[in-house]
């Protein structure tokens, strides 16, 4: 704060300087030209170089002095990945100077709450609190930083290379930061998955031994870096780091319901229900993204793309999501304990039931739309040969470079 407040006042003085020099320079200046209209045209050419100088200098002065700060502020604009770079890097370099369990960063870059083994053949349990929260704000920076590089440093100049519009250059970008993302924590959930009692999808494992209140590692990790990623998305949409689409407020509303069943869900140990979710949407949103990608690039895989993402969709979003809130109505109150005990941690009671249907009934209605949209965009395209994605503003489709140009002249 306080050199930010010695660059302000030190820019201030220079601008102050600038202006008493300006208006030196027009009182030299109408001083030069009253003595050529009297003097005669020699001294005023005299006069008039001599002025010409101290112009030519003060302005020198005048440009030199504010262009470092606009510098240095243009590198932190054009490269958002420095700042949370910076970041990760001094929690890393202060954890490297006490690498233990005591050291309270230990809490932020590894898993906390771990319990103690009974059985060497089975895997390490780790349990839940309140500092698993500082786990996914870490997280949430190290997906700030990633996303900001990978869109910035790898897709840009690729997107730059295929992609004349501005507009779908950035949308490009997004998509294959999200072919990137869920196309690793896609397989990654289908491995945790299938170390679990859910596989494949088994509704009825989602009741049975409740409260599951422990789980094993790769459990753990992919669940809470799951939540840093949805709550650094959460932090792009506020910051308004990506264009508003039509489906706007649809898309905040599903911010907000998602982020409601990852912390509820965790918290009140419905983690085995909120995988299969966390699955559901990451391996559609996969299909989806390299279907869009695809039609930003304008190439010939699009429709092969858009067949396997509409299969996908419909059968993890609506299909299986459908089965576990049909599982909500028909054995969440006959399989495993059923009763509200804060004691014990029994959260299974008619309350969460309610709160639970509600919220993935909220979610299936957004997947509803959502559906409506891809179908009328794959319609359009089969019958019509229009490659438009239905959720865009209808100006940002197809804007070239020289459009854009010619708007900021």
């Amino acid at each position: 704060m306080a050199s930010s407040a010695s660059s302000y006042s030190a820019n201030g003085a220079s601008r102050q300087r600038v202006k008493s020099q300006k208006e030196s320079n027009g009182y030299t200046n109408g001083h030069v030209n009253g003595n050529a209209n009297g003097n005669g045209i020699a001294k005023a050419n005299g006069n008039g170089n001599a002025n010409g100088k101290i112009q030519r200098s003060s302005g020198q002065r005048s440009q030199s002095q504010p262009q470092s700060q606009p510098q240095r502020k243009n590198f932190a604009t054009s490269h958002t990945w420095f700042i949370p770079l910076i970041l990760i890097l001094a929690i890393g370099a202060l954890y490297a100077l006490n690498p233990t369990p005591n050291n309270i960063l230990h809490r932020f870059i590894f898993l906390s709450y771990e319990q103690p083994q009974t059985n060497p053949e089975t895997p390490i349990q780790y349990g839940k609190g309140l500092w698993d929260i500082a786990f996914v704000s870490f997280y949430t920076l190290v997906l700030t930083f990633t996303r900001e590089f990978i869109m910035q440093e790898l897709l840009f100049p690729l997107a730059k290379a295929y992609i004349k519009s501005e507009r779908k250059q950035a949308r490009f970008m997004e998509q294959m930061y999200t072919v990137i993302y869920f196309g690793f924590t896609g397989a990654a959930g289908v491995y945790v998955m299938s170390r679990s009692p859910v596989w494949y999808f088994n509704t009825t494992a989602m009741y049975e031994g409740f409260p599951h209140r422990t789980h094993e590692a790769a459990f753990k990790f992919y669940y809470l870096f799951e939540a840093a990623y949805w709550a650094q998305q959460a932090i792009v949409m506020i910051l308004g780091q990506e264009e508003k689409r039509k489906d706007f407020k649809e898309l905040v509303a599903h911010h907000i319901v998602t982020l409601s069943l990852v912390g509820l869900s965790y918290r009140f140990h419905f983690t085995y229900m909120g995988i299969v979710i966390y699955i559901t949407h990451d391996v559609s949103d996969f299909f989806l993204a390299i279907s869009k990608s695809f039609h930003y690039t304008g190439s010939d895989l699009v429709i092969p793309a858009l067949t396997i993402n509409v299969f996908a969709w419909v059968y993890l979003r609506h299909y299986i999501n459908l089965r576990v809130m049909w599982s909500i109505l028909t054995e969440f109150r006959t399989v495993g304990p059923y009763e509200l005990n804060w004691e014990t941690q029994q959260y299974k009671c008619w309350i969460s039931c309610i709160i639970t249907f509600s919220l993935l009934a909220m979610l299936q209605a957004l997947n509803l739309f959502w559906l409506y949209c891809l179908g009328r965009s794959s319609w359009k395209f089969l019958t019509t040969g229009e490659k438009k994605d239905d959720r865009s503003d209808d100006s940002e489709e197809e804007q070239e470079p020289e459009q854009i140009d010619h708007e900021k002249q």
